[in-house]
């Protein structure tokens, strides 16, 4: 069984298949931690962190896919499953493979990005990830990364944006709306947002199709014996 970290329920629910123990963060790491151990008690096996992530290398766009050759937080930098980021690679032929930066907070503006890409060199972020690696080095269990780029590294997300997940993983329109009450100048950016994510979460649907062939064989990742 695959244990797969996202942060929000939709991700969940795009990779959902008899073979996968969906784990749904909502932007709460403490609470990502118990879940994922109450996976690995239920049979998880190995951990794939999937969901869509922002990115920091100018290079990347929106819809660009990422699979993580390691996860650089602050104080560790942990190394994904070398085999079964290989056959992740392979089964998706565009994505990117490079470094992804862990952190539990929204770096939502420009700015900040630039600042975490100058202290990781991770040429993309999310908020699950770190987490999944940390749990998944303590069992001794294989883990990967496949995420997909739903806001450049140029572009700020407004605060309507960074408020919008609720701890179930779903949106959180109550804050939404009081974020954009007390600013209306950002519902243009708003609406940005929510398209590029729009195409984000369609190169993940794609992504998930591919995955699901590989779980019905019964044979993505069965090399993934390292952890490192």
């Amino acid at each position: 069984m695959i244990i797969a970290v996202t942060g929000m329920a939709r991700e969940a629910r795009l990779i959902a298949h008899r073979s996968v123990i969906p784990v749904v963060g909502g932007g709460d790491a403490e609470a990502l931690e118990k879940r994922i151990d109450a996976a690995i008690a239920k049979g998880g096996r190995r951990v794939l962190s999937i969901g869509i992530c922002g990115a920091l290398c100018p290079g990347l766009r929106v819809g660009d896919v990422v699979i993580a050759s390691e996860i650089v937080t602050a104080d560790i930098v942990y190394s994904t499953s070398a085999s079964w980021t290989r056959e992740l690679a392979v089964r998706v032929p565009h994505a990117v493979v490079a470094s992804l930066a862990g952190i539990d907070q929204v770096s939502g503006d420009r700015a900040g990005k630039a600042e975490l890409r100058a202290a990781t060199q991770a040429k993309a972020v999310d908020m699950e990830s770190h987490v999944a690696a940390r749990i998944a080095t303590a069992h001794g269990l294989p883990f990967a990364v496949l995420r997909v780029v739903s806001d450049g590294a140029h572009r700020s997300l407004p605060h309507a944006a960074q408020t919008a997940l609720h701890s179930s993983g779903g949106v959180d329109m109550p804050a939404v709306l009081r974020s954009v009450l007390r600013a209306p100048l950002q519902i243009l950016p708003l609406i940005r947002t929510a398209w590029e994510a729009e195409i984000a979460f369609a190169a993940l649907l794609r992504c998930c199709g591919v995955l699901h062939a590989g779980f019905a064989r019964a044979n993505l990742g069965e090399l993934a014996l390292d952890v490192a």
